[in-house]
């Protein structure tokens, strides 16, 4: 099942027919919209990385664990948040589960409105970190937009040189140096450098 929605969809990836029957039922009831997958191979088949929402996933599962399905959505950087539930909520577990990035880690039979209510924080939580990959993604468009020079310009900035000094530091005059502050900040669309270090500071590593 893959249908084309920019409405959120809650991923349920669990072997246990009757448990994935049971969480579609209940998050379609709160108005959710759900696909269920009984295994972690069949997921990786069919999940687009740009459709938004979060993943419930069972631990224990033959063949690929949901563990092991969180590794390698996060090998391919994949950050789609991620409520993790077992029948066995050991410590080793809920650490690597945790470790690996999961908002939450709850135990069956778990409470149905705490789970609505962690699927909502991580619906949210990939709401925002799909908004600032966007953001991301136009501040590292303006970057390329500078030129080699620009850009030496813009990490000196960047690390607090102020005009004289870069003008010194890059063998220029102080009126050159001038010149490429402005093409760099009009280029970045700031319109102080605290704007453009702030800018520049929220990229991700």
């Amino acid at each position: 099942m893959n249908t084309t929605s920019t409405n959120p969809t809650v991923f349920v990836v669990d072997d246990e027919p009757g448990m994935r029957k049971s969480l579609e039922r209940l998050l379609r009831s709160a108005g959710l919209q759900a696909e269920c997958f009984g295994n972690a191979e069949a997921f990786l088949r069919e999940y687009d990385p740009s459709r938004p929402g979060c993943l419930i996933l069972d631990v224990c599962m033959d063949h690929m664990t949901g563990l092991e399905l969180q590794k390698e959505l996060n090998a391919r950087r994949i950050l789609l948040p991620t409520i993790v539930i077992s029948g066995y909520a050991d410590v080793p577990n809920v650490v690597k589960a945790v470790k690996g990035g999961a908002v939450d880690f709850l135990e069956k039979p778990f409470n149905d409105e705490l789970l609505l209510e962690r699927v909502q924080q991580a619906i949210r939580l990939d709401q925002r970190q799909r908004m600032e990959a966007v953001r991301a993604s136009a501040t590292e468009a303006r970057l390329r937009s500078l030129t080699p020079r620009e850009t030496q310009v813009m990490e000196l900035l960047v690390a607090g040189r102020r005009t004289k000094q870069i003008a010194y530091d890059l063998s220029i005059s102080p009126k050159t140096a001038d010149i490429h502050r402005a093409h760099v900040l009009e280029k970045m669309k700031v319109d102080t450098v605290v704007d453009l270090v702030r800018l520049v500071h929220d990229l991700p590593d």
